[in-house]
């Protein structure tokens, strides 16, 4: 998986899927991940969160946002990169067929 950085106040933040940010998911929404809607903001800019503050804590990084003000310090424009950039590093679909 390619590293994605989110830049949230000029300062970059690592972002990844882990199970930590699952967990947060799960508990700021009480839904599971699997439950996202592409077409829900609400709901991506709350796991696009998760993944940050659980990748910072992984890695040691000081990230004490709450999720309104790192919703605030974000723009839409810093959304959509970060979803074109999970598309962009989840495996075809075709591809993952022929592996398994």
């Amino acid at each position: 998986m390619a590293k994605i950085e989110v830049t949230i106040n000029g300062k970059a933040y690592p972002c990844r899927p882990t199970m930590g940010a699952m967990l947060r998911f799960k508990k700021e929404t009480g839904k599971e991940v699997t439950e996202i809607s592409n077409t829900s903001f609400s709901e991506l800019c709350t796991y696009l969160y998760c993944c940050v503050a659980s990748a910072s804590a992984a890695d040691k990084i000081p990230f004490d946002m709450s999720l309104m003000e790192f919703a605030d310090a974000l723009d839409p424009e810093d959304m959509n990169a970060w979803a074109e950039q999970m598309q962009q590093n989840q495996p075809d679909q075709d591809e993952a067929e022929k592996k398994s």
